[in-house]
């Protein structure tokens, strides 16, 4: 599919308030389904990380949630609760974490968005093929969306770039007077905005 061809609606915009939503998950951690709610994550205190991609039993899908798995406890270390999504039912979900090896490691949720609402909601959703783009949203405990990415179907994320968003994320919400540069990696000095750093932006990393 061409990137021209595809249709997609507006989204909500970083720095908005999400809406609370809910969706049915099947969980790989005790081989059942369930449900997640937006406002129950946010009473829990937790950053919300969604992950939405085209689908089950695809190519770049079984890597990008692969990879996914690989950080997904250090996401957990950093308070986030990951969310993987797409247009799939929760029992596709299920037969694919059975069959993909690259899932074997797989315990975050795996949610079904059969009517595309969520999609739509964050701006994803493809109407000209029912599927969800690879979208990746962080949600911050009040509900405020603070981070967006979103790729065509050809091109899959990095888990560690997103662990390292998220972490930098949890930092500054913490200390809302200072921000984090470039590459910023746990540990790493941040900067304190204000008239005195106005073209010393170098020698105060150094």
């Amino acid at each position: 599919m061409k990137e021209s061809e595809h249709v997609c609606c507006g989204g909500i915009q970083v720095g908005q308030q999400v809406p609370d939503f809910e969706l049915e998950t099947y969980e790989p951690s005790d081989y059942g389904f369930g449900k997640m709610s937006l406002k129950a994550l946010r009473e829990a205190g937790k950053w919300t990380v969604l992950v939405f991609y085209p689908a089950d039993f695809t190519f770049v899908c079984s890597t990008e949630l692969g990879d996914l798995a690989d950080e997904h406890e250090n996401l957990k270390k950093a308070g986030a609760e990951v969310i993987t999504v797409s247009t799939d039912t929760v029992y596709t979900h299920l037969a694919w974490k059975q069959a993909e090896k690259f899932l074997e490691k797989a315990k975050y949720s795996m949610a079904a968005d059969r009517t595309g609402k969520v999609s739509r909601l964050f701006g994803v959703y493809d109407e000209k093929t029912g599927l969800a783009l690879r979208g990746t949203f962080i949600i911050s405990p009040s509900g405020t969306l603070v981070a967006s990415e979103v790729n065509f179907y050809n091109v899959g994320r990095n888990a560690k770039e997103l662990l390292r968003k998220v972490q930098a994320s949890v930092y500054v919400a913490a200390h809302p007077a200072e921000a984090c540069p470039a590459r910023w990696e746990q540990g790493a000095k941040t900067l304190t905005p204000g008239p005195e750093l106005v073209g010393k932006v170098y020698d105060a990393l150094k």
